[in-house]
């Protein structure tokens, strides 16, 4: 008789939210049931594990670097056949493709993805000295950020570019999915929302971004 299966008992944003977070800072293990997720954030992880009641400990990587690292493991077959079933893979950095989000939980899909492997920033106009911001989604997969792009134009009616660089250390270009000051604003507010669960230093950053209006009056880059 086959083992049951234990379930985790996660359900909406929070579900959508780590399942974000997992396509960016995640990986599957090639056994069929553990996913890593790692962060040089060690409280953002004690949040991931109260929050979802985890209760695998939190380890170190990189102990032998200056980068130092942190990791929680989630063992679960359900959860990781559920992950294969929208379009996860193991070693999916340069192969992964376009995955099967709920519509209705995109908003949190995307927040996950953005605390993982996107970033918020601001500067001030030299010229008319006025804030400007923009949010940036960072992917070594073309193929994903590609549909990327698509989906966040189809569910929030935002329009960002693609860019690619060659790092130095890498043998493979990053891409980079860019939006200016309107489009990072209305995703900020869509994305996280009030009480939201999420890293907070980017909540923090999405709030003052969403906040930010001065000399913002027309952008070709959102649309009804």
């Amino acid at each position: 008789m086959p083992a049951h299966r234990k379930e985790l008992n996660i359900k909406g944003p929070n579900l959508w939210y780590l399942v974000g977070l997992i396509t960016s800072d995640g990986c599957l293990s090639k056994d069929g049931r553990h996913i890593d997720i790692t962060s040089s954030d060690y409280e953002f992880l004690s949040k991931i594990k109260n929050k979802f009641s985890l209760t695998n400990r939190i380890g170190i990587k990189n102990k032998e670097k200056i980068n130092l690292a942190y990791y929680i493991q989630i063992s679960n077959k359900n959860f990781y056949d559920f992950l294969l079933s929208i379009g996860l893979i193991p070693n999916k950095s340069l192969t992964l493709d376009r995955l099967d989000i709920s519509k209705e939980f995109f908003n949190d899909f995307l927040r996950g993805l953005i605390d993982g492997d996107g970033s918020l920033r601001s500067w001030r106009h030299t010229t008319n000295l006025h804030i400007q911001w923009s949010l940036s989604v960072f992917s070594a997969s073309e193929a994903f950020i590609k549909w990327l792009q698509a989906a966040i134009e189809a569910s929030l009616c935002c329009r960002g570019k693609i860019h690619s660089a060659l790092r130095p250390d890498r043998i493979n270009p990053i891409y980079t999915l860019k939006y200016g000051k309107m489009a990072a604003r209305k995703i900020a507010e869509k994305c996280y929302y009030k009480n939201c669960f999420g890293l907070e230093r980017k909540i923090k950053l999405a709030q003052e971004c969403s906040r930010s209006y001065s000399g913002w009056d027309r952008s070709k880059t959102v649309f009804n």
